[in-house]
């Protein structure tokens, strides 16, 4: 294509750079032979229909009957650009970017396909958002952070209802001793303390997600940064700590700092899809450690000079968070196995596994 062609292709798309549309999706937009379709971004996702945006209005579409046949990779999720034909969406331009997990319901699942459920596409961060109440919890901060970089994308903490404590930095403390170069801010939609900071990530085109439980403040959130309410907020219980579903579905929200936020509901569990370096980029101080034990196949539990085990000795590294980078290995590595074996299969030779160690240590002990 000519530079001339090619500029006057951008000026034709102008009025999508609101929408986040970049040279990514023009370059796969070139590539479809059908130019009678218009690309579009999905703002909403119901049970049978989408509600879209074409840069100049948003619309009711629904999928065409092919697209209906397609995987849940394949298929329409807030955040995607879609080729339309009036008002039928006939494919997906290719992804730059998705967040995924583990469909809920399959984590301890023993039977059955383990499925992948697309929480978003094409986005530029995340929120990992938790409030400062009964939900702060370091734990399930390193699982969304792992999450995260597993599906290859930025991660930024952002620790709500600060104005519950006279001093709450400590928790920023807390949050970034395991959250190495993650930035972490703290807010308050309640004296809207804090929510300056996240400009930057809600400029022009630009899109972020929230993830979080129930009652972080997610929604609440929102409606502060777009000073109206745009979203339904809900009460925390007080006696378990734990908000109701108010946000049940996933839209994509036009910001007037000139970006976009995808609210989402609560998730109750974080199961892994994809199996990247998320635990390595989530526990780099770690896999430091374990460079530098005696043995290479060290499994840090018992071994003569492992490096990690003296970590936590000399209190440069805590039991627990040890402790869940091992189980999240764990579960990666059996995630890696059921998706391409049965469940069946991977329980039979993990049991295995654990019986042939089993009878190692009876061995070593006898002698």
């Amino acid at each position: 294509m000519s530079n001339k062609n090619s500029s006057q292709q951008d000026n034709s798309f102008k009025h999508l750079s609101h929408l986040g549309w970049t040279s990514h999706f023009r370059a796969q937009l070139e590539r479809i032979d059908n130019k009678s379709l218009i690309p579009a971004r999905v703002t909403g996702v119901r049970k049978r229909y989408f509600f879209i945006n074409d840069g100049k209005e948003e619309i009711l579409a629904t999928s065409a009957g092919k697209l209906q046949q397609e995987s849940s990779s394949t298929y329409p999720v807030v955040g995607d650009w879609v080729m339309v034909r009036q008002t039928a969406i006939e494919g997906i331009l290719p992804r730059k970017n998705a967040l995924t997990r583990g469909a809920a319901g399959m984590h301890n699942k023993k039977s059955g396909e383990y499925r992948e459920q697309t929480i978003a596409a094409n986005l530029d961060s995340v929120f990992i958002v938790t409030g400062l109440d009964r939900d702060f919890n370091l734990r399930r901060i390193e699982r969304y952070l792992t999450l995260v970089y597993n599906c290859g994308l930025t991660p930024v903490i952002i620790l709500t209802k600060a104005d519950l404590h006279k001093d709450p930095e400590h928790f920023v403390n807390e949050a970034e001793s395991i959250a190495f170069g993650v930035p972490v801010h703290l807010v308050s939609a309640f004296n809207d303390s804090g929510l300056s900071e996240l400009t930057p990530y809600l400029a022009h085109g630009r899109t972020s997600v929230m993830v979080g439980s129930s009652g972080t403040g997610k929604s609440t959130l929102i409606n502060r940064l777009c000073g109206e309410t745009v979203q339904t907020t809900g009460e925390v219980s007080a006696s378990v700590g734990k908000g109701t579903h108010t946000t049940t579905s996933r839209d994509l929200i036009m910001m007037p700092q000139g970006g976009m936020i995808i609210d989402n509901p609560g998730i109750r569990e974080i199961s892994f899809w994809e199996i990247d370096q998320g635990v390595e980029s989530t526990f780099p101080e770690i896999e430091e450690f374990a460079a530098g034990c005696r043995f290479s196949d060290c499994t840090h539990t018992h071994e003569p000079g492992c490096r990690v085990l003296q970590a936590i000795q000399d209190g440069e590294l805590t039991e627990a968070r040890f402790e869940n980078y091992l189980k999240m290995k764990r579960e990666l590595e059996y995630v890696s196995a059921r998706k391409n074996k049965s469940a069946g299969r991977v329980e039979k030779e993990r049991w295995k596994g654990v019986s042939m160690k089993i009878k190692s240590i009876n061995k070593k002990k006898s002698f």
